[in-house]
């Protein structure tokens, strides 16, 4: 049988190259995958034609779901990601997909310059058009890039419109006849650039939610990061999530400035990262949970000065990842507002903040102002970020979180560790304990399984496609194990909930310092698996 795979398997790779040699008309991309044979396919990577064919089965897609298509349109964004030895840029592929769109006569909002991914979205609803792309591959590695699809709500696309545009594209891989005529994109009467508008209206909407940001003093931009540069020079991982590391020439002009705040967004700017200037002269990074309690709380505090009437807060909502700190929910529960959870395949996001209704996507921008009019308040008060968030733990109790990452390329040990906690107890049976630490909840996002549901059914979202299991322990502590969607890691993000009144920080950090510890060596096995911790 294995035989017979193999050459099976061959025999699809052979007409895929074969296909791909047919269809590719980059010169550059073309030779390269003559010249790897049966171990290259540029079907896994991105280059002109993956990206003509996505936007083919794309355009076909939204065809057949919107029959007013060709009046509303399509809005396409890029970042400044760019590799010469391909030939791609993402201005590029964007005129590609735009060129792919026009030759079906949909109209395309195509931005002129780089845009942060977030104009995208707001672009979609702002306009009433039928779907937005974006190509950007965010907070990845210089080499990578992405291509994000919204629908006509503005939000990135759920099921089951994901497989109905894998299938679309499946069924579309031969290059239309107008595909490669890139002149169409800077020709057509229906291509239109909504820069200057977009940008004005965005920031009109998001003086809204964070009118006092704007007459703050500008801030000062570090000269080495403040132009797009593809190359990334000056940092390893462009990516807040990193910490420290990326945050080096901030600091330095901070302290020849006398700033005691950074401000910093990825590449896109769809994420944020806030440090501030403590009393002893260290930077300190606020994890993306701190910065999200921080952030939940002044917008909750801004909404009851705007509307006093008590009554009124049971229309409030707050939203969180599942992944994402339980702060928020320690707060809405003794504001009395609504706390809701997400499934992380729907509100991705560690460091991504949604401040406000303009954009409904991580945003970066609106996320910065409102961090930049929050310090500014706090300042008024004779009070710091890092005072505020501990006033914040003292009213609604300590919610401390630890997460990091192991590095994994095997996709078969990633399947077989997952596996192995689906069946640690037996078959279908989850861990009880972990290293002395008793598990009173399981709800697994890959199979649908929540043993706090009656029917142990899992009330969010599921997806088959990626990892995801959290484990609730009877201390208050919460471990969310899961895959990442870009990128070769297996990541974790674990809490630690205590009561308000139990603020012994030490004792409480050393308890999930010692619940990490054990989760690593029980369910992770980073010997046995081969796993790569995070880089230092």
């Amino acid at each position: 049988m294995d035989n017979d795979i193999a050459t099976t398997g061959d025999i699809k790779l052979d007409h895929a190259i074969k296909q791909w040699l047919r269809f590719d008309k980059n010169p550059k991309t073309l030779a390269a995958v003559r010249g790897m044979g049966h171990h290259g396919a540029g079907i896994s990577c991105m280059n002109d034609l993956t990206i003509i064919q996505t936007t083919q089965g794309f355009c076909s897609y939204l065809e057949q779901s919107f029959p007013d298509l060709k009046e509303r349109g399509v809005v396409i964004g890029f970042d400044a990601r760019a590799h010469p030895a391909s030939g791609g840029s993402s201005k590029r592929f964007a005129s590609l997909a735009a060129t792919v769109l026009i030759s079906h006569g949909v109209p395309v909002y195509l931005f002129s310059d780089i845009t942060p991914t977030p104009f995208v979205p707001f672009t979609v609803s702002h306009l009433g058009l039928c779907a937005g792309i974006m190509v950007t591959a965010s907070h990845n590695p210089k080499q990578d890039n992405g291509y994000k699809v919204y629908w006509d709500n503005g939000a990135q696309i759920i099921p089951p419109h994901d497989k109905g545009i894998a299938s679309a594209i499946e069924e579309n891989l031969e290059p239309w006849p107008q595909a490669w005529e890139e002149d169409l994109a800077q020709q057509s009467p229906l291509v239109k650039n909504p820069y200057q508008d977009i940008n004005r209206e965005y920031f009109q909407a998001i003086q809204e939610s964070a009118f006092r940001a704007f007459d703050l003093h500008p801030p000062f931009a570090v000269s080495e990061q403040k132009d797009p540069d593809p190359e990334f020079p000056t940092v390893k991982y462009p990516n807040p999530e990193e910490g420290e590391g990326v945050l080096t020439l901030s600091f330095a002009l901070a302290e020849k400035e006398g700033a005691t705040v950074v401000l910093a967004n990825d590449p896109d700017a769809d994420r944020l990262a806030v440090a501030e200037k403590q009393k002893g002269g260290q930077w300190r990074v606020f994890s993306g949970n701190e910065l999200g309690a921080l952030l939940g709380w002044w917008l909750f505090r801004c909404w009851r000065q705007k509307v006093p009437d008590p009554a009124k807060v049971k229309d409030v909502y707050m939203l969180a990842s599942t992944v994402s700190s339980k702060i928020l929910r320690a707060i809405a529960l003794k504001e009395g507002f609504h706390f809701e959870c997400l499934s992380s395949e729907r509100l991705k996001a560690l460091h991504g903040y949604m401040c406000c209704p303009t954009v409904l996507d991580k945003d970066g921008v609106s996320a910065a102002a409102i961090a930049a009019e929050l310090t500014s308040y706090l300042a008024t008060k004779g009070t710091t970020l890092s005072q505020q968030l501990k006033a914040i733990y003292e009213e609604y109790g300590y919610h401390i979180t630890k997460n990091s990452y192991f590095i994994c390329h095997d996709q078969d040990t990633i399947r077989q560790l997952f596996e192995r906690l689906r069946n640690y107890d037996g078959e279908n049976a989850y861990p009880k304990d972990c290293g002395g630490f008793t598990v009173s909840g399981v709800r697994d996002l890959t199979t649908g399984y929540d043993s706090d549901q009656q029917d142990n059914k899992a009330v969010l979202p599921t997806s088959k496609s990626s990892q995801m299991i959290t484990f609730t322990f009877s201390n208050g502590g919460v471990a969310t194990m899961r895959t990442s969607g870009t990128e070769p890691k297996i990541k974790y993000y674990t809490e630690l909930c205590a009561a308000p009144g139990n603020s012994d920080l030490k004792l409480l950090s050393v308890e999930l310092d010692d619940l990490v510890d054990a989760i690593v060596e029980h369910f992770f096995e980073p010997k046995k698996n081969n796993l790569k911790p995070r880089p230092e």
